[in-house]
């Protein structure tokens, strides 16, 4: 039983969902999981275990930032023998190529944070996704987008920029990153790819824009709790469907 997750051996599934609030934690198992058990409420940080196209699969919620994001996903590593995470959060888009709800996948994220500079001792670790899963997510898009036809959220695969700030002091500074490619700014996808990387396992994010910081367009938190599926659908094709490791466990 680990410190902060608090659940039993077992309790927790190879394959991991991550958004960063608990109530979309619980939004997620209740709207997508068959016979969807809490196994942790412990500091309010939701966790569930169910099932997806008969598959075992969790949801942990994480909090905001690289530092609680940590946290739990070392001791979903190290403790629970966890093989994949998809992080499911919200981001704020950097540039208009974006609009409100489409989607990010990110193919690796840029961070101010000192976490890595810290642990590499002032060298740039660049913190990457998974191969494999960032394929099947992209490929898992495209397919829902075919199938679909015209309408719904665009998908992008790109950078991030994990930001230790939410209200950054030197917001100019994001803006600079928009022309190296950097599509938008959220709070803890790089912590979790330096994390997989250590230990050897595989991680992904995928964000829907929920804020414009050119446009102010945004949406209500109620909306960012519970309307976000298209990313959680295609994080669970991609992380179980498409063939990540250890998930076929009962």
């Amino acid at each position: 039983m680990s410190t902060h997750i608090g659940a039993a051996a077992g309790d927790i599934a190879p394959f991991v969902l991550m958004p960063g609030d608990p109530l979309r934690a619980q939004w997620i198992a209740e709207t997508f999981l068959d016979d969807a058990r809490c196994y942790t409420q412990v500091r309010g940080m939701l966790g569930f275990t169910g099932t997806w196209q008969g598959q075992r699969v969790s949801v942990q919620g994480s909090g905001m930032g690289q530092p609680s994001l940590a946290i739990y996903v070392n001791e979903l590593f190290t403790d629970y023998a966890v093989e994949s995470v998809i992080r499911v959060g919200s981001c704020g888009a950097l540039t208009e190529r974006l609009a409100v709800r489409d989607l990010v996948i990110a193919s690796g994220a840029c961070t101010d944070s000192s976490m890595n500079r810290i642990a590499f001792e002032g060298l740039d670790y660049a913190p990457v996704a998974d191969f494999g899963l960032l394929r099947d997510a992209a490929a898992a898009a495209a397919a829902r987008a075919a199938t679909r036809g015209p309408g719904g959220p665009a998908v992008h695969v790109g950078l991030i920029f994990s930001s230790d700030s939410f209200y950054a002091a030197r917001p100019e500074l994001a803006a600079r990153m928009v022309d190296y490619g950097v599509l938008a700014v959220e709070m803890e996808a790089a912590a979790l790819y330096t994390l997989a990387a250590r230990h050897g396992r595989r991680a992904l994010a995928i964000c829907t824009v929920s804020d414009h910081i050119v446009t102010g367009e945004e949406t209500t938190s109620h909306e960012r709790e519970q309307t976000f599926g298209e990313m959680v659908e295609i994080a669970l094709t991609a992380g179980l469907v498409s063939g990540a490791p250890g998930t076929s466990g009962a």
